[in-house]
């Protein structure tokens, strides 16, 4: 089951948590890291659907590389409520160049264990995922 490029398995946690905020909404964002001992991927943080998202960016952390997935709501130019879900790669410029190359690595099979991303972000800094960058990419 692990991925021959990079040895990370995805613990079933991750996915089951994915179906819960894509299907019953019960989360507002899920914070996955890589414990390199392990050789997988688990979930870090589950966010409540009240937080915001500044809440959520304060969730990642400045020199660390991290997988997230964001439930974005907005409100169309015709006035209907919608919903995207955004696969976010976060890999600051300070973090471990191996940590880099191991997230690298294995986010596309990562992201293929979660079936329902829409939008797919690559960020380095808080500006490359602001929700103006989300906005313009939902529409």
């Amino acid at each position: 089951m692990a991925n021959a490029a990079s040895g990370m398995a995805v613990h079933d946690d991750c996915k089951l948590r994915f179906l819960d905020l894509k299907a019953k909404r019960t989360y507002r964002f899920i914070v996955f890291k890589i414990e390199e001992k392990q050789k997988q991927v688990i979930v870090e943080k589950l966010g409540e659907p009240a937080d915001s998202y500044e809440n959520f960016s304060a969730s990642l952390p400045a020199d660390e590389c991290r997988y997230a997935v964001y439930d974005f709501d907005y409100v169309t130019e015709e006035n209907c409520q919608k919903s995207r879900i955004v696969f976010i790669a976060w890999c600051p410029d300070t973090a471990r160049v191996r940590s880099k190359m191991i997230y690298a690595s294995s986010k596309d099979r990562f992201k293929r264990e979660l079936d329902g991303i829409q939008i797919e972000l690559q960020a380095t800094d808080p500006t490359e995922m602001g929700l103006d960058v989300i906005r313009s990419r939902s529409n």
